[in-house]
């Protein structure tokens, strides 16, 4: 039998013990699962970053950790760890996020806020583009980038993605580098974040590549708030540069009551929902993993400890 540490905040354990034990017998693994396990005696540990585990020198016999978050910048510069990081990819996640970026995608191309909330007596009919003709770039081409931006070509938005590395996605025009960016930038309507937070991915959106986008385009952010300037920002939507900014994600959450984003007249705040991680579906996620390292096969998802995701 193997021990599997669940080390995450104590609030979730309720949540994760039955579809955590469940999915790790359904994957042919024995073993006991619990939140009190001498640290000597652990093999696995499924981890979340604002578990009050942060010093893992003493899990000498531990295998690896199985992080519950999408995000690893967290965790992934602790010296102390230093056996395999695996980040959360599940299908509920992508899912998720999917469903959240085209909502929002299409409120802004629809221009469902002039509509809902037209005043009475205007009948302004004026029909918007189709998807065919708005220009959409996505900013991350990782697990969940790539689900968004199928999903958004589905529907027929003329996508372009951006990473930092290339990549090749079917139905996608892919770019990367620098120069990529600002290609993949310049005249965009749409824009959506979904990079990690990284020392190169920090101020993505700034006073430098925010002119690029068309004028009013519209930002969305379900990835890291650390990927936008907000001084920028702020100064883009004031002159119109920037049409909207829908923002999941901030620097620092909750987001301050005096911060002006909450005031800002385009500017909609969302409170960290985009891509909940859900205990049904990231708990197979985490079973097939721990059956992954007792076959002695390669684990899923583990993280590059030094492009930190």
């Amino acid at each position: 039998m193997i021990n599997v540490l669940f080390a995450a905040h104590p609030d979730r354990w309720e949540s994760y013990e039955a579809p955590l034990k469940e999915a790790i017998a359904d994957a042919g693994v024995t073993a006991f699962l619990a939140t009190d396990i001498p640290p000597a005696d652990v093999d696995y540990i499924v981890y979340a970053p604002n578990s009050p585990l942060q010093d893992f020198t003493p899990y000498t016999r531990a295998k690896a950790v199985l992080n519950l978050w999408a995000g690893v910048e967290k965790i992934v510069g602790n010296r102390t760890l230093k056996i395999p990081l695996t980040r959360m990819v599940d299908s509920g996640l992508s899912q998720g996020m999917c469903e959240w970026v085209t909502g929002h995608t299409l409120r802004h191309h629809l221009g469902m806020d002039a509509h809902i909330n037209c005043a009475p007596g205007v009948w302004n009919n004026v029909a918007p583009k189709l998807a065919w003709d708005r220009k959409v770039t996505l900013l991350g081409l990782g697990e969940l980038g790539t689900a968004c931006a199928q999903m958004l070509a589905q529907i027929g938005f003329d996508v372009t993605g951006w990473s930092r590395t290339a990549k090749d996605i079917g139905g996608i025009r892919c770019l990367s580098g620098d120069d990529g960016l600002k290609e993949a930038l310049t005249g965009a309507e749409i824009v959506v974040l979904l990079l990690p937070d990284t020392p190169a991915t920090e101020n993505t959106l700034n006073a430098e590549t925010l002119p690029l986008l068309a004028r009013g385009a519209c930002i969305i952010n379900p990835g890291r708030g650390p990927l936008i300037d907000d001084d920028a920002l702020l100064a883009a939507l004031d002159a119109g540069q920037i049409g909207h900014a829908t923002l999941d994600v901030f620097r620092i959450e909750p987001l301050p009551e005096a911060h002006p984003y909450w005031h800002h007249p385009r500017v909609t705040v969302t409170p960290h929902v985009a891509a909940e991680t859900r205990a049904k579906y990231s708990a197979l996620t985490i079973a097939e993993n721990i059956r992954r390292g007792e076959a002695g096969e390669p684990l899923l998802h583990v993280v590059d400890r030094k492009t930190g995701y």
